[in-house]
């Protein structure tokens, strides 16, 4: 049925206690019996500028448009402006934002990458749609919540195969189908799981990115590459499928960034190993089924799958993000583990952990590029449609500055870390381990670095809004809160530098001088 149309001299009437119409980008809503139910109190929908008016600016000023959308505030609608159209409109699932900056080049219209394929285009539309429409919603309400993701979304999850993409290519994608057959096992590479992990940050919901089943991600790989056939058949399946859950108990209260002062220890006894230590900070521990464990053993570290039981017991961490993400404390209370789930060699623990990192830091540098692009599209937006002083805030030359500075370094990320993602697709995993440790490391010091500094700016320009969980600020709030994660989590920054350094250092040619 067609919206019923009236004139600006229509609303002019409504503009008093009772009776109160305003616009909104073309539409008309009638205010009357909610007036007292504004948050904001009544008189804000009294004043001069907003009772009877065209209120779409002081509407924008205060409001994200996900308010007008909301079913309470929708239905106030009663029609529209005659000749007037609404222009003001959300992206629709898949659709690209024509922010400048607010995508990466490859996708924006008339520019070109050498990295990126067609179907790395189609994948990144089909992926993008299936998350704003499935994915959003779960993430937005268990960031609030924090209550840990639903099954009902883990399963459509894995009707895409989405924690076996997670994990890049490899031979575990053997047999899938991935995306509904958009891109078969052996085409899929590090730029399509790329296009995956930026995608996923897009939502401004930190810690619901590592409660997207991130413990799998950073846990299953010591399985696939040192485990055994039968290990990998026990296991492997039903994680995948999102029927188990898995997470990597690594860290310790002893032990953060040093790895190898862990304190966890597996005494051998018989056909089974006695564990006995805790690990802390271990993502999505608190509903997790297994742990790829790293314990201390008479013959150097060893990596053990140890699965829940009554001596494995877990309870949350809190921490300055949500508990979505499930961060546990564990204690290993003298469990005992079949000596069949040791992955790879007793003595070989140490470097099965640390050949691990690569793969975990280049996520992280993804997540956080993706989240960091959002920020910059907030800030855009933000500048363009807030008036201060009269005028629009990018009129102001300081906030230029801080937009020069945000867009600059968020595409300084963008090009290093495709070109990291370049080698690692035309390396064998042992190459990547031998040659991208360093590289990898600076990377995520790097883009971690420039993403606090992106946050720091980014709640200057919102001001009072950026540091209020709710609102106008809410991504902004969220990210300056979480942002330390990416510069911790897989590597705190300085260590992480340090590594790269010494990494280039051992390469000097022993004949390079001035």
């Amino acid at each position: 049925m067609p919206a019923k149309e009236f004139t600006l001299g229509d609303i002019a009437q409504h503009n008093k206690e009772g009776d109160l119409w305003i616009v909104i980008d073309s539409k008309v809503y009638d205010l009357s019996r909610f007036a007292d139910l504004h948050p904001g109190g009544a008189g804000v929908l009294y004043a001069d500028s907003v009772a009877g008016k065209d209120a779409t600016q002081v509407f924008f000023g205060l409001h994200r448009l996900e308010v007008l959308q909301r079913p309470q505030y929708a239905r106030l609608q009663i029609g529209a402006i005659h000749g007037q159209t609404e222009t003001i409109k959300p992206l629709g699932p898949g659709e690209l934002s024509l922010v400048p900056y607010s995508e990466p080049t490859w996708l924006t219209p008339g520019y070109f990458s050498p990295y990126y394929s067609d179907n790395h285009r189609t994948f990144h539309k089909a992926m993008r749609a299936f998350l704003m429409e499935v994915v959003q919603p779960e993430a937005v309400r268990c960031e609030e919540n924090g209550k840990r993701i639903s099954q009902e979304v883990v399963d459509k999850l894995s009707e895409i195969n989405f924690l076996a993409m997670r994990l890049g290519p490899g031979k575990h994608l053997k047999g899938l189908i991935l995306m509904g057959g958009i891109v078969k096992p052996e085409e899929y590479d590090y730029f399509h799981e790329f296009i995956l992990n930026t995608e996923i940050a897009r939502f401004g919901t930190r810690a619901f990115v590592d409660g997207l089943l991130n413990g799998g991600v950073i846990s299953l790989p010591p399985i696939l590459n040192f485990g055994t056939p039968e290990q990998q058949a026990k296991f492997v399946p039903d994680i995948l499928a999102g029927k188990k859950y898995i997470s990597l108990a690594v860290s310790e209260a002893f032990a953060g960034s040093d790895v190898s002062s862990a304190q966890t220890v597996a005494v051998r006894d018989g056909d089974e190993w006695i564990v006995t230590g805790t690990k802390k900070w271990i993502t999505n521990g608190t509903f997790s089924d297994y742990f790829t464990t790293l314990c201390k053993t008479d013959a150097g570290f060893v990596v053990l799958l140890v699965e829940r039981s009554d001596a494995v017991s877990t309870r949350p961490v809190k921490t300055s993000y949500s508990s979505t993400a499930g961060t546990a404390y564990i204690t290993f209370d003298k469990a005992r583990v079949p000596v069949a789930n040791t992955l790879g060699q007793v003595g070989k623990g140490m470097s099965i952990v640390l050949s691990n990192f690569n793969h975990e830091r280049w996520m992280v540098t993804a997540t956080s590029l993706g989240a960091q692009r959002l920020v910059v599209e907030e800030c855009l937006k933000w500048t363009n449609q807030r008036i201060a002083f009269g005028k629009p805030l990018h009129a102001q030359a300081v906030i230029r500055a801080k937009l020069a500075s945000m867009i600059s370094r968020v595409e300084a990320c963008q090009a290093w870390v495709e070109n990291i993602t370049y080698q690692m697709n035309n390396m064998s995993y042992h190459e990547q381990s031998d040659k991208l440790a360093g590289p990898i490391a600076l990377l995520k010091q790097f883009v971690s670095k420039a993403g606090r500094e992106t946050a720091e700016d980014a709640t200057q320009i919102f001001g009072g809004r950026g540091i209020t969980i709710t609102g106008m600020g809410k991504v902004i709030e969220n990210y300056h809160r979480t942002s330390p994660f990416d510069a911790i989590l897989a590597g705190a920054e300085d260590v992480l530098g340090d590594l790269g350094v010494r990494q280039a250092i051992r390469r000097m040619p022993k004949n390079a001088r001035l």
